[in-house]
């Protein structure tokens, strides 16, 4: 059994917080979606990252909201429940599980295109990189590796350093030329690149796990979202403006990243380019399974015994075929590839700012309602993909109802509130399970629970 860590020991500061944050903000999707934005809507990507960027605000300040009043330590599960009852929990705990499980494929893309481009052999290799890179990291979880909170963080410090020594060695060869024409493919265009780039921003829901580890959440919380906010806006913005500025007809590339480094540093740029991709590939994978396994015992419900890895494994080998085998048969792009983990996202996100809806109020309450039309709209013009994750949340919600007839309940913590000082909070049975529910958290190791926090969403 893992050695007893109390509450005081576990706590964490407003700098260790915020580091967290960026590091479940942060990941390999950063080397990719730049050049998709470029692709879809030219230099008029920018317009779509500082519209995603208010929207990514707006959803901070309603989980900032949610974490200092409602607090539940089943996460996204906890947030839909607390408003809009136990089958909308249930459909955002599926939903976020299959973005997930269907996530990581996505992330062996990333780093299978750059190999891809290191070799200069083409697609096909970088789809047979990514099988080998998703069959490697599978294996290493069956193993039992773990990605600890240290590594992870570490890791995110290596993609920032390559993002400022890409763009800051790059900018000196932008062309304004290339902002010309500024929407090639229409205005309709930015709507249609904002909806795979919203994977660049999934990471806020981990306000509900680290909120019971923050020594004064009410001060503490909105000072660690804002200064993440901060971080990742200008590390966001500075990329896709020098993707545009700096490569122009090479801006819809799949290794934007890799280009800008070539221009930075010379030839030696894509080698560095690759060789950071994939140990992130690697890393930010095995900690999204990690995440991913979290949330599958949750779903199990009240059991003793947590689900081996073995399900979750087969699961993700199987969405690896299901997504890597079309795709390189040219039967799906790689946008439309990116859009299945995006739409699960969105669903979820959904479902918390509607929940958010019913149980804020005041300025919290009116960007929650803001940013539900927002998301909306973008499940709107994800197409086939949004009829995906509807399908998901639909099925979830009724498995859902079935399984509470014959168990007695869903298998989340959480599921019942009662309004209180203007916000719902647990009523007795449900607290008494986020009682529990948090003396286990807290009996876990620090690298243990931070690498849970980081690995849900860090593979982004």
């Amino acid at each position: 059994m893992p050695p007893h860590h109390d509450e005081t020991s576990s706590s964490l500061s407003t700098a260790g917080a915020t580091a967290l944050y960026v590091g479940a903000l942060l990941g390999p999707s950063l080397l990719l979606l730049p050049g998709l934005a470029a692709r879809a809507a030219g230099p008029a990507s920018l317009l779509a990252w500082i519209g995603l960027l208010v929207l990514s605000g707006l959803i901070a300040v309603v989980f900032s909201r949610l974490g200092t009043t409602v607090g539940s330590t089943s996460g996204v599960a906890g947030y839909a429940t607390a408003g809009l009852g136990p089958r909308a929990g249930r459909a955002a705990a599926w939903c976020f599980l299959g973005g997930v499980v269907t996530g990581a494929p996505v992330v062996c893309l990333i780093g299978g295109a750059y190999v891809a481009e290191l070799l200069k052999t083409g697609d096909r290799t970088a789809y047979t990189a990514a099988a080998v890179l998703l069959a490697l990291v599978l294996a290493m979880r069956l193993a039992g590796a773990r990605t600890g909170v240290r590594l992870q963080l570490t890791l995110v410090a290596v993609l920032v350093v390559l993002v400022v020594v890409a763009v800051g060695g790059a900018a000196p060869a932008a062309r304004a030329a290339y902002w010309h024409p500024f929407a090639p493919h229409g205005w309709g265009s930015i709507v249609r690149a904002a909806s795979p780039l919203m994977l660049a921003f999934v990471g806020w829901e981990a306000a509900a796990p680290l909120t019971a580890r923050l020594r004064d959440p009410r001060r503490q919380l909105p000072r660690v979202v804002a200064a993440a906010f901060a971080v990742t806006a200008v590390l966001y913005l500075a990329l896709a403006a020098a993707t545009v500025g700096v490569l122009g007809p090479q801006a819809g590339s799949a290794v934007p990243l890799a280009g800008l480094l070539q221009v930075a540093v010379g030839r030696s740029g894509a080698a560095i380019a690759v060789a950071g991709a994939v140990v992130l590939t690697l890393a930010a994978t095995n900690a999204y399974l990690t995440g991913a396994t979290v949330m599958a015992s949750a779903l199990a419900g009240q059991g003793r015994r947590r689900p081996g890895p073995a399900a979750l494994v087969a699961a993700i080998a199987a969405a690896g075929g299901l997504l890597l085998g079309p795709a390189a048969a040219g039967l799906v792009t790689t946008a439309q590839f990116v859009a299945v983990p995006t739409t699960l996202f969105l669903v979820v996100y959904l479902g918390c700012m509607a929940s958010a809806v019913r149980l804020l109020n005041g300025p919290a309450r009116l960007a929650a309602a803001i940013a539900c039309v927002v998301v909306l709209l973008l499940l709107v013009f994800s197409g086939w993909a949004a009829l995906l994750a509807a399908a998901v949340a639909v099925t979830a919600s009724m498995c859902g109802s079935l399984l509470r007839r014959g168990r007695g309940d869903d298998g989340l913590s959480g599921g019942r509130h009662v309004v209180l000082d203007g916000a719902r909070r647990p009523a007795a049975g449900a607290e008494r399970e986020e009682q529990r529910a948090r003396r286990q958290c807290h009996a876990e190791p620090d690298d243990a629970r931070d690498a849970q926090v980081v690995g849900e969403q860090s593979a982004e």
